[in-house]
């Protein structure tokens, strides 16, 4: 892997494992963890939920795009908010830092992981269900992503191996 794209850049729904797997991932390839929610809730103070609460949806992901634009990193892996698809520039941002894997789960196993969709800091319009939101994500996820996973019936160990040996494919 080349210096300026050293990092791992995770992206899905919310629920595919981002950051779960992240951890693992980079333990295991000795690179250190960054979830970029974390760096949100960090710069506001407060949890995600609250923010897009207080400030809407559209504040928050221009809170998002900046907090990704000023982000930089050799080495690690990063979780990313599932909204952080909706900017170009961050996703090109990221693409030239890092190599885009697409953690991509099933609408039905989303759904059955998803318990706490109201206090998560899902990125949704009022009104709209998971699958409404699933349908207009898929292709932008689809075309950033250098490598896709499919989760689809795999436990974590076997979805961590699998970008281990995708990604060593893809740097010979």
């Amino acid at each position: 892997m080349n210096h300026e794209r050293s990092n791992l850049i995770l992206t899905g729904m919310p629920g595919a494992g981002k950051s779960t797997v992240g951890v693992i991932l980079a333990k295991r390839l000795g690179f250190s963890f960054v979830d970029t929610d974390l760096l949100i809730q960090m710069r506001t103070g407060r949890l995600l939920q609250e923010t897009i609460d207080c400030k809407g949806l559209t504040a928050f992901r221009h809170l998002e795009e900046r907090v990704l634009l000023e982000f930089n990193a050799c080495n690690a892996v990063v979780a990313t908010g599932g909204s952080a698809i909706y900017s170009e520039a961050a996703m090109c941002h990221l693409a030239a830092i890092g190599t885009i894997i697409f953690l991509d789960v099933p609408l039905d196993e989303l759904e059955q992981r998803l318990h706490d969709m109201e206090s998560r800091g899902l990125v949704i319009d009022p009104g709209s269900s998971l699958a409404e939101l699933y349908a207009e994500r898929l292709p932008r996820y689809r075309r950033w992503a250098k490598i896709t996973i499919d989760e689809g019936g795999k436990n974590l160990e076997e979805v961590v191996e699998e970008i281990c040996i995708r990604v060593n494919n893809q740097t010979r």
